[in-house]
C-alpha cells in the first residue's frame, strides 16, 4: 500500500510521515520515502548568486530531481511488501505550477497515470500565514507569505478536483496521525484500530514544520 502525503512547505509533511511510521501496528513493514524537487536548494542558489530565475526555468529543474526521485522511489515501494509512505509526488509539482501560473503540461499527468495508484493522497493543510511562522522558527529557509498562499490554493483545489481527503495540519502531531490512521483503516479494514479522534484542543506534542 502507497500513502502520499503533500501540502505546502511548513504543513509538517516529513514529520506526520515519520510519527505515522512509528505508530503503524506490530508486524506491518514499513518505509518512509522523500520524493523532493530541489525547489528551497535552487532558490539558495538564485539568491546567493542576485538571480530570480524565470518561473518556467525554476519548474524545468524542479521537474526533473522530482521526477528521478519519484521514479527511483517507486520502483523501491514496488520491491516492498508492507506500507510506504511517500513524502510528497508528482501531485506537488502539479500545484506549484497552478501557484505559478503555469500549464499543467503533458509529462506529469501521464507519469501520475502510468505509475503505481497510491491508496490514498491525503493534504496536510494550514494556513499560509501558520506555515510561515513555522518555517521562521525552523531558521533553516525562508518563504513568501503570497507565494504560500498561492500554494495552498493550488493544493485544495486539487484535492477537490481528485477526492484527496484533507487533514488539519494546525494541531497536534497525534492528532493528525490519528487522522492518517483513520485513512488507512479505511483502505485496509482491520490492519489499523480506529483512533480515538482528538479534536484541534487535544493535548499532544506541537506538529513542527
Amino acid at each position: 500500500m502507497i500513502l502520499v502525503l503533500i501540502g505546502i512547505d511548513g504543513a509538517g509533511k516529513t514529520t506526520a510521515a515519520h510519527a505515522l511510521a512509528a505508530h503503524v501496528p506490530s508486524g506491518t513493514d514499513v518505509l518512509v520515502l522523500g520524493n523532493y524537487s530541489g525547489r528551497k536548494t535552487f532558490t539558495r542558489w538564485a539568491r546567493r548568486v542576485g538571480l530570480q530565475p524565470p518561473a518556467w526555468l525554476m519548474d524545468t529543474a524542479e521537474t526533473l530531481v522530482r521526477l528521478i526521485n519519484v521514479l527511483v522511489n517507486s520502483a523501491k515501494a514496488a520491491r516492498f511488501d508492507g506500507l510506504v509512505i511517500m513524502d510528497r509526488h508528482l501531485h506537488c509539482q502539479l500545484a506549484l505550477r497552478a501557484a505559478r501560473g503555469l500549464r499543467r503540461g503533458v509529462l506529469l499527468p501521464a507519469a501520475l497515470r502510468l505509475l503505481p495508484r497510491p491508496g490514498a493522497v491525503v493534504l496536510l493543510d494550514l494556513p499560509a500565514e501558520q506555515a510561515q511562522l513555522r518555517i521562521t522558527a525552523r531558521g533553516t529557509d525562508i518563504e513568501n507569505l503570497d507565494e504560500l498562499q498561492a500554494y495552498r490554493t493550488a493544493y485544495l483545489a486539487q484535492a477537490g478536483a481528485g477526492g484527496h481527503p484533507v487533514i488539519d495540519a494546525g494541531r497536534a502531531l497525534e492528532a493528525v496521525v490519528a487522522d492518517l490512521q483513520g485513512v488507512l483503516s479505511g483502505l485496509r479494514p482491520g490492519v489499523f484500530p480506529e483512533p480515538a479522534r482528538t479534536g484541534p484542543s487535544g493535548a499532544g506534542p506541537e506538529l513542527p514544520g
